[in-house]
């Protein structure tokens, strides 16, 4: 436990920032949060969040479903919700925070065993995610039924282009390390996977763009059922879009497109910040 002695939100140790001034932005970059508090709190409140948002999307599927994010501090941690709360329900003091070896740091509630098996492979094996995002999206599972990666068919799915990974390994609920280690180095560094028979994932270097990727995978998977349920769809040709997901694939705006859903959030639903 003395590994957590700075787990309050007020915690004021220099955050190590890593600025990249090659960066190019199409948007305002993000404020900095210069200490790792700050930062901490920034994560829990927009998993708190998008735990809700996920719920107005329809995403909340009986007790199948989880969003972690890595601890500014503690990488090998990892904030996730609690078995058994409605997403629509999540506040920020519900939160878990888990250690590499599934043990229950803070919080006192049980752990979804899928949500470790899964989540903790995939931060560990890819230190740049910083978020991941899995639940049972009925598009994202009809879609996963067809063992296919997505065709790229609109300007939206071309943030996915060449960025989607399949898993056609499904054997089962996971709740073994083995294969969330497999389902990681399937993802690698790609922002989504189709997890055959399964449904659909999604990970990025901040709790916001994972948690919009999954959001617009899921849309991209409803988007070409329904084009292929009336006809033959025409992709967009590879060139045209992988230059297009040069420009619209990045972080920024994922995190914009989440912030868009979030400040509503917030002001209407208040008591998620607790």
């Amino acid at each position: 436990m003395s590994a957590v002695l700075s787990l309050d939100r007020n915690a004021t140790q220099p955050l190590k920032l890593n600025p990249n001034p090659q960066q190019k932005y199409w948007f305002d970059p993000p404020a900095p949060r210069t200490s790792i508090g700050a930062e901490r709190r920034h994560r829990q409140e927009r998993l708190a969040g998008a735990f809700r948002l996920f719920a107005r999307f329809g995403f909340a599927q009986g007790l199948a479903g989880h969003i972690t994010a890595r601890d500014p501090e503690l990488a090998d941690h990892f904030w996730v919700n609690p078995l058994g709360i409605h997403f629509s329900r999540i506040k920020v003091s519900d939160l878990l925070l888990v250690n590499s070896r599934g043990e229950t740091v803070i919080g006192d509630r049980p752990l979804n065993k899928a949500a470790f098996a899964i989540h903790a492979a995939i931060h560990e094996h890819n230190p740049k995610i910083v978020a991941a995002a899995h639940t049972h999206s009925t598009y994202g599972k009809a879609w996963s039924t067809l063992g296919r990666k997505l065709d790229t068919l609109t300007q939206d799915s071309c943030v996915f282009h060449d960025d989607v990974a399949l898993f056609d390994d499904f054997t089962g609920m996971v709740v073994d390390d083995s294969e969330g280690l497999r389902i990681a180095k399937a993802l690698g560094d790609r922002k989504g996977a189709i997890l055959k028979n399964h449904g659909i994932l999604s990970a990025g270097p901040t709790v916001e763009a994972a948690a919009w990727w999954y959001i617009a995978l899921d849309n991209a998977c409803h988007t070409q059922l329904l084009a292929e349920a009336a006809g033959q769809p025409q992709p967009i040709d590879d060139a045209v879009a992988r230059h297009t997901h040069g420009q619209i694939g990045g972080p920024d705006g994922a995190r914009h497109a989440f912030e868009s859903l979030y400040e509503g959030l917030v002001e209407a639903e208040p008591e998620l910040l607790e």
